[in-house]
C-alpha cells in the first residue's frame, strides 16, 4: 500500500474514532449512520475546505503544509505519537529519510548488554530483535533458537503458538505491539521489508489483521509486563525503553523487578540457572 493510501486510511480511522457527543454535535440515529465525524464536520473543525480534506483522504493531495497538519492534529485530537505518524506519512518524499540500510550492532553495545545484570535486549526497525544478553534471551521468547528473520516481536507474538501461554495479558500486549509497529512504520512507509512483514503477519494472524486495520499508533516506552517463564514461573517486571542517541532506530529495553518481590527472587533464580555452565 502506498503512503498516500496509508495517510487516507489513518485519517478515516481517527475521524471514525471521534465521539460527536464530545464535540457537542448531534448523534441521533437518523442523523448518523456511521461512527465518528462526517468529513464536512472535521474539515470545519480543522479550518480547511471539505474538498481539500476529501482529497487528503483519497490520497490526491500533495505537499501538505505544516499549518494544515497542525490543524488536522488538533481537530482529530491526536497525541504526540499519532501526530508524528501523520507528519511522516504526509512528508514529501524528498524530505523523508532515505530507504534504511541493514542494521548492525557494534561489539561495544553487545559488551554493554552482557554487563547489565537484568534482562535486556536491543530491537531495531519494525521491532526486529538484534541483540540480547543471556538473561534477556531466557526471559520469554528464545531469541538464540530462532533465525534472524524470525527474531521479530510482532512475529513472535502473533505467529508463535506458545505466545499466549507465556503472556497471560496477551490481548493487551498484542494491541501495544501493533500500535508500536504502526508507529515504527511511519518512519519509512515505502520500505519493501515493512510491506513484506505486514503481509506475512496479516496472512498468518486474523488478530493482527484486525488490529492493524484500526490504525492505532502508540510508541510504548515503559510499563509493566507479566510473563510465564518456563524455568521460574510467573514474573511481573517493569520495562524501560531507551533510544540510542547515535541511531534512533535502535532501542535498548531493560526489565527490572520490584525490590523484595517474588518476581525479584524468581529473576535471581533465573539468573543462576543461566549462569550454570550446564545450561550454556
Amino acid at each position: 500500500m502506498t503512503e498516500t493510501a496509508e495517510l487516507g486510511d489513518f485519517l478515516k480511522a481517527r475521524r471514525a474514532a471521534l465521539d460527536p457527543a464530545d464535540l457537542g454535535l448531534p448523534t441521533g440515529f437518523n442523523q448518523r449512520r456511521v461512527a465518528g465525524l462526517r468529513r464536512e464536520e472535521l474539515a470545519q473543525l480543522a479550518g480547511i475546505s471539505v474538498d481539500y480534506y476529501t482529497r487528503l483522504e483519497q490520497g490526491r493531495a500533495r505537499n501538505v503544509s505544516d499549518s494544515v497538519l497542525e490543524s488536522l492534529s488538533r481537530a482529530l485530537r491526536l497525541h504526540r505519537d499519532e501526530e508524528t505518524y501523520l507528519r511522516n506519512l504526509a512528508a514529501p518524499k524528498r524530505k523523508r529519510a532515505a530507504r534504511p540500510r541493514a542494521q548492525r550492532i557494534r561489539p561495544e553495545l553487545q559488551l554493554m548488554l552482557n554487563a547489565i545484570q537484568s534482562p535486556a535486549f536491543v530491537f531495531g526497525r519494525y521491532l526486529d530483535v538484534l541483540a540480547w544478553n543471556p538473561l534477556g534471551g531466557a526471559l520469554s521468547f528464545d531469541f538464540g533458537g530462532r533465525t534472524p528473520g524470525e527474531r521479530n516481536i510482532p512475529k513472535m507474538f502473533f505467529l508463535d503458538e506458545h505466545a499466549r501461554e507465556m503472556h497471560p495479558e496477551w490481548a493487551t500486549v498484542a494491541k501495544e505491539v501493533v500500535a508500536n509497529l504502526r508507529s515504527e512504520s511511519g518512519k519509512y512507509p515505502d520500505d519493501p521489508y515493512l510491506a513484506q512483514l505486514v503481509g506475512e503477519l496479516s496472512l498468518g494472524s486474523e488478530e493482527f489483521r484486525k488490529l492493524w486495520a484500526k490504525h492505532t499508533v502508540r510508541e510504548k516506552a515503559h510499563s509493566w509486563k507479566v510473563m510465564i517463564n518456563p524455568i521460574v514461573g510467573e514474573l511481573r517486571l517493569r520495562y524501560e525503553t531507551l533510544r540510542l542517541p547515535d541511531d534512533p532506530d535502535l532501542a535498548l529495553v531493560i526489565y527490572t523487578a520490584e525490590p523484595g518481590s517474588e518476581s525479584e527472587r524468581a529473576l535471581g533464580l533465573l539468573a543462576s540457572w543461566v549462569a550454570d555452565p550446564a545450561h550454556a
